[in-house]
């Protein structure tokens, strides 16, 4: 080796040499400024953590016993062993059925629908149930709460709702469904449902009507000898709340019944009803319907007083009343369903607008019948001889009853006071006979004569005392 190459290598040696002692002198440093570091802490972390503690057992609200979930020994779904058992079937599977009590909070009354026969509201649902697969030891016998995430991995009833046509739970902001588990494994499964259900409704009496509807609880694939479903309280099971109200309904009661149903090709089934009854309120419809069909009625009485001249008056008056009649009944059978039976409301708005058009009848009469007199009688005026001519019985006879000088003849002309008696004589029978004549014609012309202006006064008197006497009747039969 060269004397280059050797002091090469030197410089190399060196330069590593100073390199790891540097690295050693670094590290030692480091460990005694954490040493160091530890020892000034350590007294006050033990002073503070003392001092947490004398703080929490002079309190005795900020005692609480130890968090479980920290223990990986002590998860929920371990404590409870559901691995360890297959929760796809019931509790106490091959047995005697199991008992199943439910009780309901109902907290709103939505909707009552008359066209769709329906009804919605909003509840809260709670099954109680005993399944010792759940049990678990405690020293406390405190319960344990969970959220629909554990539902999913037990058994649970299968409830559902007859005739419902639309119902959900609610998933704001988590599924609104709790379960609630003691240490002998009973178990408290609530959940929040909003269902709209079927109400068969019977509208014969509409509006004074009072409807009974019911909503039905059932397990859909348990019969009576796998789950006897019942109420946990009998009808104390069934809360309501008292803000519940309706606009068109009041409320009456609510009661609980229980029933068997059954399907001929799975068998019988335990039901739950919730019976509730509705009583509507009147004082909308008396405004709405009642009110203006009767002021209608009474507006088409107004045309007995009007002359029977005034065709401009009393026609388009029966024509306004018969149109607005149309109109009340148009708009009430448009928020009805189309039933095939006739309802209260049909029979009073259709008795009014009988009223009103056998009012514009008659007018209708009245009127032909004045036409019909007036052609008679200028048929009679055309018939009759003309008589101005003819003398007067007090031109013929004195004041005294004797013939004056002034007395006229058959011909208008003046006779004198000794003119022929017996020309006098035939005037005077001839005129007598004339009058005679055209008073029998009179007396028959009035025995055809038909009084126009009795109808109108008779229609006064018959058609209000008519409309009083129906409204009584159907008052007294529908309320």
């Amino acid at each position: 080796m060269s004397a280059v190459n050797k002091i090469q290598f030197s410089i190399f040696l060196l330069f590593w040499s100073w390199v790891l002692s540097s690295e050693c002198r670094a590290n030692w440093q480091g460990k005694e400024i954490l040493e160091v570091y530890k020892k000034g802490s350590r007294p006050q972390r033990q002073r503070r953590e003392t001092h947490g503690e004398s703080h929490k057992q002079g309190s005795s609200i900020l005692k609480r016993s130890p968090d479980i979930t920290k223990s990986p020994l002590t998860k929920s779904e371990q404590l409870l062993r559901i691995d360890d058992h297959d929760f796809s079937m019931r509790p106490g599977f091959g047995g005697p059925a199991i008992p199943v009590g439910v009780d309901v909070q109902v907290e709103s009354l939505d909707s009552i629908s008359e066209v769709d026969m329906d009804f919605t509201m909003t509840l809260y649902l709670r099954h109680y149930w005993k399944d010792e697969r759940l049990s678990f030891p405690s020293t406390n016998n405190q319960s344990m709460t969970f959220d629909g995430r554990l539902v999913k991995k037990i058994w649970v009833p299968d409830m559902f709702f007859v005739h419902s046509k639309r119902s959900f739970i609610h998933d704001t902001t988590t599924d609104n469904v709790m379960l609630r588990v003691q240490p002998d494994g009973k178990v408290l499964y609530s959940l929040r449902v909003t269902v709209t259900a079927m109400c068969n409704m019977d509208f014969s009496r509409f509006p004074l009507d009072t409807q009974t509807c019911s909503l039905e609880i059932e397990s859909y694939a348990y019969t009576e000898d796998d789950l006897m479903l019942y109420w946990k309280n009998g009808n104390d099971s069934l809360k309501t709340d008292e803000r519940i109200s309706l606009s068109q309904f009041l409320i009456q009661e609510f009661h609980t019944t229980t029933k068997l149903a059954f399907y001929s090709s799975t068998g019988w089934y335990n039901r739950l009803y919730i019976n509730f009854t509705l009583r509507r309120h009147i004082f909308f419809f008396l405004l709405q319907t009642y009110f203006p069909a009767t002021l209608m009625v009474m507006l088409s009485w107004v045309s007995f007083w009007i002359d029977r001249r005034a065709v401009p008056a009393r026609v388009p008056l029966g024509i306004t009343t018969v149109l607005t009649m149309s109109t009340i009944i148009t708009g009430v059978n448009a928020s009805m369903p189309r039933v095939s039976y006739i309802k209260a409301v049909d029979i009073y708005l259709w008795v009014s607008f009988v009223f009103v058009f056998l009012s514009v009848l008659e007018y209708a009469a009245v009127n032909y019948l004045t036409t019909v007199q007036e052609r008679k009688e200028r048929k009679l005026r055309d018939k009759l001889p003309c008589t101005c001519t003819l003398p007067q019985p007090r031109q013929l006879m004195g004041m005294d009853g004797s013939y004056s000088d002034g007395d006229v003849n058959e011909f208008g002309q003046y006779v004198s006071e000794n003119g022929d008696k017996q020309d006098r004589m035939m005037a005077q029978l001839a005129l007598g006979s004339e009058r005679n004549s055209s008073r029998r014609r009179n007396q028959r012309y009035s025995s055809m004569r038909i009084d126009t202006h009795a109808i109108d006064k008779y229609s006064r008197i018959i058609f209000p005392g008519a409309y009083i006497l129906f409204n009584l009747i159907y008052w007294s039969i529908f309320s």
